[in-house]
């Protein structure tokens, strides 16, 4: 994870914003008064719906065994 301060991002808030947007990496902002992370709204709604599905019991099996099923045994022909 890339790390800089608070006065270097405020300088470039645009550029740091787009490389985060760019990369999918997560950018640790540090200062005095503590540190924070900044990660695209794209990342951020991905580890919402992560920590949801895991949430739900049994769900991490049932999508560890579905992942671990060959894609011939899941697919069917669908009459529309």
């Amino acid at each position: 994870m890339k790390t800089i301060s608070a006065t270097l991002a405020r300088a470039d808030l645009y550029k740091v914003i787009d490389s985060t947007l760019e990369a999918h990496e997560p950018i640790q902002i540090t200062s005095k008064r503590g540190n924070a992370i900044l990660i695209s709204e794209a990342d951020w709604r991905s580890i919402q719906e992560t920590l949801y599905l895991v949430s739900i019991p049994g769900m991490r099996e049932s999508i560890l065994a579905g992942m671990a099923e060959p894609l011939g045994k899941c697919s069917r022909d669908i009459d529309l």
